[in-house]
């Protein structure tokens, strides 16, 4: 049975990250882009990192240019962006596309595990997965659907 542990990838400053190092876990994993109408969710998923880290929660972002361009910079540009406007210090992963034949790994088996309105593929930016201690999906949740609504899914992923 395949879990976020199974997958790896880089991190905003170059570094390959193995996801199993998330193992024992929450992590709500995100489709991040610094130009979107929903951006200011940085607030919001920072807000929930704070919150929740110290009980084993995390947050991953990854940036992504698939809808309309909006994360057109590079990662020292995305990093800066993010950490100067938002404060954000939850885990940022390098760009990767989410949807197609180009689409990170970790993104086809959340889809394939968690399917949405449009099927498996990703609508939009912000679309948001949690996943349990277990390594497996719990739930999705649409790009409109703001932080602080995940809260109470996340304490019961947490149980502690």
């Amino acid at each position: 049975m395949t879990t976020l542990g199974d997958f790896s990838a880089i991190s905003l400053d170059g570094t390959p990250q193995d996801l199993a190092a998330y193992r024992g876990q929450v992590v709500l994993v995100v489709n991040t882009a610094s130009k979107c109408g929903l951006t200011p969710q940085f607030t919001g998923l920072e807000e929930l990192w704070q919150t929740y880290r110290d009980r084993g929660f995390s947050v991953l972002g990854f940036p992504c240019n698939q809808f309309a361009h909006q994360e057109p910079g590079d990662s020292d540009e995305i990093g800066e962006f993010c950490q100067r406007n938002y404060g954000v210090s939850f885990p940022m992963f390098a760009k990767v596309d989410v949807n197609g034949s180009e689409a990170h790994p970790l993104f086809a088996w959340l889809r394939s595990e968690q399917g949405g309105l449009l099927g498996d593929a990703i609508k939009w930016n912000f679309t948001k997965f949690l996943v349990g201690r277990d390594g497996r999906v719990l739930k999705r949740y649409s790009p409109t659907t703001a932080p602080a609504k995940i809260a109470a899914d996340i304490e019961r992923a947490l149980g502690d």
